[in-house]
């Protein structure tokens, strides 16, 4: 039986080191996201182009604003909505009171085995770890949250969890724990994990969702996946909870039918998922399948906050595609384990200084070239480049940057704005003999581990400049 790898123990800070490390010792993980990411990239170029998807992203960013510059009126809108269908609904500031919630209801009706779709806010809260030292079994039931629980792992992208991995990975994967053969193609190991999961659908006294959008005029979650494990997780059981942040909120469902198809398009290339499914409350009189219960926990956990900050509120626009993801050149080398939390890529790097603390996220709002690709995709318009660079003034007007790097950039400016000075530095620097992984000023240090300098020969750019204006 194969024993499970430690959880990743990365952290934001330890971005960098962390990076490092996986390049060294995982190279096949490069190959394998970029491979993922560019086969998706193709999937969303053509469904946009199906459609005139400026219009779409133009009407998508007017609703999600719309929605969070009344958030307080739609809250109390969808509570009254949710309690008028039967749905018990909870109310959570954080991480602990959330699983407080789930532990006191788990314990009302005796559960002891939960099955779960699968959810960024679960793994954003730490639902899992929570539940289980609690002594309840939980099974995760999307096939790519499947692989990577039973590998010990956190998920590496916010719609693919196991994007990181090869065929290979799994192959051995499911030879050691389901005994496939070593050899087995992906219809075998997806057939081998159905019949493992058929069992843990029936044997679950409790199911667990998150919650892609919450209307409030009518009460109703709503959930996109293409597998058909969620409509188990949340039907077979007797109990149903959806964990759903507070700005997943839409205003109507004729506003639901256009995120929905607009979301697949972003995150899959498809024109809407496989299977949406619509919670409206728990089984009525007369019907012959859905839970007993239905719980909606409300879940802030750093968004009210968030949503406060003058510039960063944009953020919370997000509908967890992972458009952005795919397109940066940055998340493509590692995939999203480095990142250290739940959320990772450009999303990511935006959303930890606002829902972790600016200090404690850094330096992943650095992660970034700025190339601005990801702004061109986000189906919502975040303006994500801009965002960056708002953490980054942030770190330094509170003084997180290190000292070195101000006293540097205090020479640079000094340098800059005297041109004589400038010329000179120039002159010297691009003389400078720098090889791969030889020696090189501090500042390039990084930099010069892997690539070597550029050819200088030819004329400068103020060379060529000036002969552009004579």
């Amino acid at each position: 039986m194969l024993v499970a790898a430690p959880m990743s123990d990365a952290t934001p800070s330890g971005y960098a080191r962390a990076t490092r490390d996986l390049l060294r010792d995982q190279p096949g993980v490069r190959s394998a996201i970029t491979k993922a990411t560019t086969e998706s990239n193709h999937h969303r170029d053509d469904a946009y182009a199906q459609v005139d998807i400026d219009a779409w992203r133009d009407w998508a960013r007017d609703v999600k604003t719309h929605v969070l510059t009344n958030l307080e009126d739609y809250l109390v809108q969808a509570e009254d909505a949710l309690v008028a269908n039967g749905v018990r609904v909870h109310w959570a500031e954080g991480a602990e009171d959330t699983l407080d919630i789930l532990r006191t209801i788990a314990h009302d009706n005796g559960v002891r085995r939960v099955v779960k779709g699968k959810s960024m806010l679960s793994e954003e809260l730490g639902v899992n770890r929570g539940l289980e030292a609690d002594g309840i079994h939980v099974r995760e039931t999307d096939l790519g949250e499947y692989i990577i629980q039973l590998r010990g792992e956190p998920p590496s992208h916010i719609v693919g969890p196991a994007l990181h991995l090869s065929l290979d990975d799994c192959q051995a994967l499911f030879h050691d724990v389901l005994e496939t053969p070593r050899d087995a193609s992906a219809e075998v190991i997806a057939a081998a994990a159905r019949q493992a999961l058929r069992q843990e659908f029936l044997d679950a006294d409790m199911g667990i969702s998150g919650g892609n959008f919450l209307v409030a005029e009518t009460g109703t979650v709503a959930l996109i996946e293409n597998e058909g494990n969620i409509r188990l997780s949340t039907s077979l059981p007797h109990v149903h909870v959806a964990l759903v942040g507070i700005e997943k909120l839409l205003p109507t469902l004729d506003d639901l039918a256009g995120f929905l198809q607009l979301t697949a398009r972003a995150a899959t290339g498809q024109g809407i998922g496989n299977y949406v499914s619509l919670v409206q409350g728990p089984r009525q009189a007369g019907e012959i399948d859905g839970p007993d219960q239905v719980h909606v926990i409300l879940v802030d956990n750093g968004r009210s906050g968030l949503l406060a900050d003058d510039a960063a509120w944009e953020a919370l626009r997000c509908v967890r595609c992972g458009a952005c993801l795919n397109i940066c050149p940055v998340y493509r080398q590692t995939g999203g384990h480095p990142y250290g939390w739940a959320y990772s890529g450009p999303i990511g790097a935006i959303l930890a200084p606002g829902l972790l603390g600016l200090e404690a996220s850094l330096p992943l709002p650095y992660a970034s070239s700025l190339c601005g690709a990801c702004a061109d995709v986000c189906p919502v318009r975040i303006p994500i480049p801009d965002l960056l660079v708002y953490w980054r003034e942030r770190a330094v007007e509170e003084g997180l940057v290190p000292k070195s790097e101000s006293l540097a950039m205090k020479a640079f400016s000094a340098t800059a704005t005297r041109p004589a000075l400038f010329k000179a530095m120039a002159s010297t620097l691009r003389h400078l003999p720098v090889e791969k992984g030889g020696r090189a000023l501090p500042v390039l240090k990084d930099w010069a581990a892997t690539r070597d300098l550029p050819d200088t020969d030819g004329p400068t750019f103020s060379t060529l400049w000036k002969r552009g204006i004579e």
